[in-house]
């Protein structure tokens, strides 16, 4: 459907709601949020996938969200216009996500399962009147049974946060309509409004006055989920209008099928007993969004990589640079690095290269027997700066079929992100308030 249509049929419902606010009342409460804590399933659990089947589609994912990521940069570099990103520019979306969290819209409260997504910032749900809508597991918001809610307005703080996505559509400079796009079709139209929110399973917190898309043209693919929280640095995100500083979370290994776990506040600063390990949080001023990291070499076995420096630097115009993401299941190294690691892993391996059948990974080893877990393969560690990240070997390695171990690590391009099978059985802190990063080891299924 044409963009002009869509915005005439939000202009004309806007047009029948009276708008009574004139600016947004940002949540400043998140002394509310002390001790919550909320689970997560990821988004393939319980659908009887095999082993190799979800580590398969968890790798294709990676591969889309890779290159969403890179286009992201790459518009944010003033090479393109994120708006207008389609397939033949970046390859699907973060909308197909990794992790499901539950919560509930509106008064009286309705249940939804949404995507966490750390690598965007909107909060948004499918709703009521729907020109086009995705098929999804739940029902659709409607605002109109809700006492809480509220049309922004255009001259909202939230509303003008969409013009740093270039997200912004207004056809009347009045009622904020936005479009946000994350890579292919899959995108969202609608409303920006504000509503209640309800958040935990057990103790449960309410808060008014979240802004969020309330979409009512979409398209694309939720992979479970019913819409998206966005848990980006942008104004925005779930974090930045709680003013929450503090959130962490624990990812059970993708095999397992058990429930991951997010945490705020003093639950979140509880590392446990472990070693905790801490670096710097990076902010990269042309992409507000993502969380960036300092990398600054690699070991595999016992020898340090001859990456150069410059290989990780997250460059001048945006690009580059190190990426930690939730949304992203396998880790992906820019391409010099990855091809120092993969011939650090042949060399000590030393067992046959086979090609991955699936297309899915870059470096597969053939072994004697079916017991892969037999194979000896080399440490791997990440030498961040102030902290190094020892991986176990379920971390990186895996069993891809019938006598086949492959590296769990991609080849990215021209930029690297942390995915969140390294993660597993982390806990992973973000502290903004002290722009750090610190992860211990965990089980994750215990906590």
């Amino acid at each position: 459907m044409p963009i002009t249509n869509t915005m005439s049929r939000f202009k004309m419902q806007s047009l029948l709601s009276s708008v009574l606010i004139s600016f947004l009342i940002f949540v400043t409460t998140s002394a509310a949020f002390l001790d919550l804590r909320i689970e997560l399933t990821h988004v393939d659990a319980g659908r009887n996938f095999t082993k190799p089947e979800l580590l398969c589609r968890a790798a294709r994912r990676s591969q889309a969200r890779a290159m969403w990521l890179l286009g992201v940069q790459a518009a944010a570099s003033g090479g393109v216009d994120p708006t207008t990103l389609t397939k033949s520019h970046i390859l699907v979306s973060p909308g197909e996500g990794e992790y499901l969290m539950d919560l509930a819209i509106g008064t009286p409260p309705l249940p939804f399962t949404v995507i966490l997504d750390t690598g965007s910032d909107l909060i948004w749900t499918q709703c009521k009147p729907c020109i086009k809508c995705l098929k999804v597991p739940a029902h659709l918001f409607d605002p109109s049974k809700s006492s809480t809610y509220s049309d922004l307005p255009y001259a909202s703080k939230l509303c003008q946060a969409l013009e740093i996505d270039n997200s912004i559509l207004s056809a009347d400079q009045q009622h904020c309509v936005y479009i946000y796009r994350y890579g292919d079709l899959t995108s969202s139209i609608g409303a920006l409004a504000t509503e209640t929110f309800t958040f935990g399973s057990v103790a449960k917190v309410r808060v008014p006055g979240l802004g969020f898309g309330c979409g009512h043209d979409n398209w694309g693919d939720l992979n479970g989920g019913s819409g998206i929280v966005g848990f980006g640095r942008n104004p925005l995100s779930l974090i930045s209008q709680l003013g929450i500083r503090k959130f962490a979370y624990c990812f059970t290994p993708l095999l397992q099928s058990k429930q991951s776990t997010l945490f705020f506040g003093p639950l979140a600063d509880n590392l446990g007993g472990g070693p905790i390990l801490t670096t710097p949080l990076l902010q990269n001023p042309s992409v507000l969004t993502f969380y960036y990291v300092s990398l600054l070499g690699i070991t595999v076995g016992k020898n340090r990589l001859k990456i150069p420096k410059s290989a990780f630097e997250l460059r001048k115009d945006g690009t580059g640079g190190v990426i930690v993401d939730s949304g992203t299941q396998v880790t992906g190294l820019v391409n010099v690095a990855y091809k120092k690691a993969a011939k650090a892993f042949k060399s000590y391996v030393k067992l046959p290269v086979v090609e991955d059948k699936t297309g899915s990974f870059g470096l597969c080893f053939k072994t004697p027997t079916n017991d892969t877990a037999s194979v000896k393969v080399p440490q791997l560690v990440f030498h961040f700066l102030g902290a190094n990240m020892d991986l176990p070997k379920e971390n990186y390695m895996f069993q891809n079929g019938d006598r086949v171990l492959c590296v769990n690590i991609a080849n990215n391009g021209d930029s690297s992100v942390i995915g969140n099978i390294q993660q597993q059985n982390m806990k992973v802190l973000y502290d903004l308030e002290n722009e750090k990063l610190s992860f211990a080891p965990a089980q994750c299924d215990k906590l």
